[in-house]
This record gives C-alpha cells, structure tokens and sequence, in this order.
C-alpha cells in the first residue's frame, strides 16, 4: 500500500498514517480487479448504507476499545466513557469534553483532520494529480458562483475514522441554508485522490454559505466518502453563530470538508503554505489557528 506522510502539529514531526481499512483502500484504487468494482462500491449508496446499518448496531460497540487501543485515541478528551457507548457510530460520533479544543485568534480549523491549502485556485494545478485543475464548476454546480472564486483560496480537510467527527464554525457568521448535491461516495484518501482529483467535485456533499464582515462570504462544504452513510446538520440555518459552534457531524467512515474564500481574503498559517507546497498534509485539531 502506498506510504502516506503527514506533518503533525502536536509533535512538530513527520509521521506515517496508520490507515484504517488500509488493505480494503489498496485494493480498490490499486488493484486491478479491485478498479473493476470500485465503481459499483462508490456508486451504489447500499453499500455505504449497510456497512453504516452495521455499525449502527449494538454488536459493534464490542469495536469501540480495540479501535480506541491500537490507533492510540485520548479517551480522555470524551464526553463520555468508553462503556457508555452504545455501537460504533455512537463512538463515532462523540462529542467531547468542553475545553479541550480551545479556540485560536482570528479564523481557525474547523475539524479535527489533515489540512492541505491552496493559497490560489488560478495555481492549483497538480496539487495532486500532475496537469489536473481543481474544477469549481463541478463542485459548486454553478458556474457564476464557480468565477466568484476562481482567484480565490481553498482549504481541505480530509478526517480519517480515528478523528473527532464533529464539524464546527471557523469563525463568527452568518450561516445561510445548507444545499445537498447528491453523488457517489469515493474515497476521500490521497490514495484515491492522487488517481482522481475530481472526486471532490463528484461526492455527495453539502454546501452552506457562511457570512462575514472579515472573510466576506464562505462556502463551506461536507463532502461525504465511502461508509459515510449521512452528512448531519446540526445547528439551525440562516442565524448568526460564533466561532467553534457546532455546525454538524460525519456518520461512519471517513470524509471532507472544504472551506472556500474569495480573492485576498485569507491568508493560511505559514506551516500549512509550506507543507501544501510539497503535497504533505498537516494533522491539526479543531480551533487551532487557520
């Protein structure tokens, strides 16, 4: 399986991914057989249905403390101990303790997660896929929207299952109406991205503007992934919030968001510029300075 690397925050150190359903990933995107059915797999949503139904169940919470031991999880950071979890997506999905995530100055990660920039669009070729552009028309459906942002700057966040699912509000705003895309469900890991940027633009996902007198308007977008059954919205449209409210939550499995800026309205953290430019991600918690 292809080595994945990323800079970690915490340890200010280079570190290799423990990839979760390591095996299963390789051997859709890498394998030949596998290419074959991976279509099938990420186009049909009874797949990620039903493994999510399996999770779901409250046999699976037998998973929850050997998952917790061998990807090394701080269960201290929980709401909850680890006895009081009812399946696996009930784990999944924990919130934790008030505190643990304090907030940064100014704009601030929205997510636990691996973070890639791209300070702007207009450049964005072969961030992963060399001769690729990142294509806003297809991601957004809308291309006047799309050339709004074209010169603008995009972060990504890319939450593995052993992450905090739990999504948050990167400053304060006015969050608008959310807006479902409907599409098939791929991978979200370099692995699949390294073969097919596009599938960014193509998984279902949700969109939601966010209001700002100092970031102007942000488009904020869920993108769900393979085992992700639902995108779940949590907090209450078209009001104002402040930054590191909840926005939502990831069922099973791993996905994405992506925060998308107008021209000259954010500038990204020096260490996220410098990694991004050589393609390794940044692991970052949720209100860590963005």
């Amino acid at each position: 399986m292809t080595e994945i690397r990323y800079f970690d925050r915490q340890t200010k150190e280079l570190q290799t991914e423990d990839v979760y359903g390591g095996f299963f990933l390789s051997f859709l995107y890498e394998n030949p057989f596998g290419k074959i059915i991976l279509p099938l797999v990420a186009r049909s949503a009874l797949f990620s249905k039903f493994y999510g139904w399996l999770q779901k169940r409250s046999a699976s919470k037998r998973k929850v403390v050997p998952f917790v031991t061998k990807y090394q999880v701080d269960s201290s950071e929980f709401a909850r101990q680890l006895d009081e979890f009812t399946s696996f997506n009930d784990f999944f999905t924990r919130k934790l303790k008030d505190g643990v995530r304090p907030l940064g100055k100014n704009a601030v990660l929205p997510a636990d997660g691996r973070y890639l920039v791209i300070p702007n669009l207009r450049h964005a070729e072969g961030i992963w896929v060399k001769g690729k552009h990142f294509d806003l028309g297809e991601l957004l459906q809308d291309e006047t929207l799309s050339e709004k942002y074209r010169d603008g700057a995009l972060l990504i966040a890319r939450l593995c299952p052993v992450d905090y699912h739990r999504f948050h509000f990167p400053f304060d705003c006015l969050a608008g109406e959310p807006h479902l895309i409907n599409g098939p469900l791929f991978s979200v890991n370099p692995i699949a991205l390294k073969k097919n940027i596009s599938i960014l633009s193509e998984n279902k996902r949700v969109i939601t503007p966010l209001q700002s007198e100092q970031y102007g308007t942000v488009q904020c977008i869920e993108v769900g992934a393979t085992n992700v059954g639902s995108i779940i919205q949590t907090f209450t449209p078209n009001t104002q919030v402040k930054k590191g409210d909840e926005k939502g939550y990831f069922e099973f499995g791993g996905s994405c968001m992506l925060l998308l800026f107008e021209k000259g309205r954010m500038h990204f953290s020096d260490d996220l510029i410098e990694y991004s430019k050589q393609g390794i991600e940044v692991r970052g918690l949720m209100g860590q300075s963005m």
